[in-house]
């Protein structure tokens, strides 16, 4: 009986949102990596990643967007799909200068003395991006390794991308970037101390120090569901983001009310999945219209959530 082939399947890519398409391209690596259909144990499987994004690098007009998925989460999604081995690369002009050939004779070949090269179809690395798929191609030939070129994966008629998805993402279509990730968006971050504006109107909400750099949504009020860190359970939420324009607000801030919520966040982690798009940002004639609004907005959250989650 043939066992799984020596060596290791390996994908290479930023995988910055670890989105639907991203998943496809690396269950496809797991699968290579044993021969089997769903990536049975004993071959090996890794994935090659970049950091900081090359964009970021590169750039020279304009700054690149904050990431989808900071490094950490990454590493967790890639991990929760099976995949155990993931080597970052500090992303240099330098790296981006190397032929086609020297890339992968000095990241690919010499660690992971792979069978497998699993790409997306519109990939390329390498000086100028010269390293497409059928360059690759000519270098497995010589390396004694495959390329699987993956296709782009297309939904609503519009492929599956990261630029999408940011988007999407700026436009509040909260629910739209779910389908694309096949998971809700997330925000991670510490409670801290804020102006104490939503207790003085009966709605005491959370302000949100994010962990790490991550792409925020455009400004709107949103229906979320919200988990305390050390807790398993969620509980309805009702998220602001935005300048706060009914005082006259100049900073940009994370705001989460947890319905039916009592006790002190201050300091403790929350995690926000983003469900929904309510409303945009409104300047509000009086407060007395705003708390208003927001009665309305926590209605709108017990309906498209439903019961309290125990």
């Amino acid at each position: 009986m043939t066992g799984p082939p020596r060596g290791a399947a390996v994908s290479v890519g930023v995988f910055d949102g670890v989105h639907l398409g991203h998943q496809g391209i690396l269950q496809v690596a797991l699968a290579r990596a044993t021969g089997a259909p769903r990536g049975a144990p004993g071959g090996r499987c890794a994935v090659v990643s970049f950091d900081p994004h090359p964009d970021l690098v590169l750039a020279r007009s304009f700054r690149a967007p904050a990431p989808l998925t900071p490094l950490p989460e990454r590493r967790e999604r890639i991990a929760a799909l099976g995949i155990r081995e993931l080597e970052v690369i500090p992303f240099t002009r330098e790296l981006a200068a190397l032929e086609p050939e020297e890339f992968v004779a000095r990241h690919l070949v010499g660690p992971y003395h792979l069978h497998t090269l699993v790409v997306g179809e519109g990939f390329a690395l390498g000086r100028g991006r010269s390293g497409d798929v059928p360059r690759l191609r000519a270098i497995g030939a010589r390396e004694g390794f495959e390329v699987v070129a993956v296709p782009l994966l297309e939904l609503d008629g519009a492929p599956v991308s990261s630029t999408r998805i940011r988007a999407s993402l700026e436009a509040g279509r909260v629910a739209e970037v779910a389908r694309l990730l096949g998971r809700l968006y997330d925000l991670r971050g510490r409670v801290v101390r804020g102006e104490a504006v939503g207790r003085t109107l009966g709605y005491p909400t959370a302000n949100l120090r994010l962990h790490e750099e991550k792409f925020v949504p455009g400004d709107g009020v949103y229906v979320a569901r919200a988990r305390i860190g050390g807790t398993s359970a969620w509980w309805p939420a009702a998220m602001s983001i935005g300048v706060r324009p009914t005082f006259d607000g100049q900073a940009r801030a994370l705001e989460v009310y947890l319905l039916d919520w009592e006790g002190d966040l201050l300091e403790r982690t929350l995690e926000v999945e983003l469900v929904d798009w309510i409303r945009p940002q409104e300047r509000f004639e009086s407060s007395e219209a705003l708390v208003a609004a927001m009665a309305r907005d926590v209605a709108e959250v017990r309906r498209r959530l439903g019961a309290i989650p125990g």
